[in-house]
């Protein structure tokens, strides 16, 4: 009799036990598909170098300039106007919620500084990014996720044709390129939309904020927002790609696709963007 209540007390940490284990164990399995997720990136990656490599050379390897031209005109053209209407929205932003801190100690021109190395440095780069993700990332999974469905691929195959060579390097070479080429529209717009709100409202001289930003910025700012945006166009593409080209599931696993290859794609550039402060603060390019 004087067992019987320690039996309840015995299963209840039994019960405790099994769930710390059990979620270890989820937490552990998560990890692991989380390293065979990027085991996969990486290994289509490598495939994509690989084939860019092999079409530097020409011949039977080559990569269609008409695919190129195609995907850059898709992925960048196109989001130019998206992309020029936030940019002027963040430089009136960036202006104005820092105009009343340097206001007060005496510094409000020096809103041209803070506008020039937030958006030549970040924003330019990382905004870009972001509405790229769900602009054109979200449209080259969906579109390579139909392909599937349809067994496109797997005819592409059957006739001997690489599909990464033909689907995916295009669009990564494409997007790779023209995120550069948005990063710098954008990084002028940003400016111009802080240059806008500081003279028209904050009533700030022209030339004094034209001069400011222009010693502001080093060669240095311009490079390495340039880079992230390669960069940073290489990682949406391959994300999309890889979303898109492992779709099952019918019309559900195409819509699955594109919301995962957007959330991916907004951690990832988040992660690589904390990544790149870290390196160019230790390289002191900051």
């Amino acid at each position: 009799m004087s067992t019987a209540p320690g039996r309840p007390q015995a299963a209840g940490w039994r019960q405790r036990v099994e769930r710390v284990g059990a979620g270890v164990r989820g937490g552990l399995d998560q990890f692991h598909g989380g390293l065979v997720y990027v085991g996969r990136v990486i290994r289509l990656l490598l495939a994509v170098g690989q084939r860019a490599a092999l079409a530097l050379r020409g011949g039977p390897h080559r990569i269609r300039r008409q695919a190129l031209v195609q995907q850059a005109i898709r992925v960048g053209v196109r989001s130019i106007p998206i992309i020029v209407l936030v940019q002027i929205f963040i430089g009136i932003i960036l202006s104005l919620s820092m105009a009343r801190p340097l206001d007060d100690i005496g510094q409000l021109e020096r809103v041209a500084d803070v506008v020039a190395l937030a958006t030549f440095r970040e924003m330019g780069a990382l905004i870009s990014a972001v509405i790229l993700s769900g602009f054109a990332g979200a449209s080259i999974a969906a579109e390579l996720g139909a392909m599937v469905e349809g067994e496109e691929i797997k005819a592409l195959r059957a006739h001997a044709l690489d599909p990464i060579r033909f689907l995916v390097v295009p669009r990564v070479l494409a997007t790779a390129v023209m995120m550069v080429g948005l990063t710098i529209l954008a990084n002028v717009v940003g400016v111009f939309g802080g240059f806008l709100t500081s003279v028209a409202v904050l009533k700030i001289n022209p030339h004094t904020y034209i001069d400011l930003t222009r010693a502001a910025l080093t060669p240095t700012d311009y490079f390495t927002g340039l880079f992230k945006g390669g960069v940073f166009g290489a990682m949406i593409a391959l994300l999309a790609c890889h979303e898109g080209l492992s779709v099952t599931g019918g019309a559900e696993g195409v819509g699955r696709a594109t919301t995962t290859t957007v959330v991916k794609s907004i951690v990832c550039l988040i992660g690589a963007d904390c990544v790149f402060a870290i390196i160019f603060y230790a390289l002191k390019w900051w």
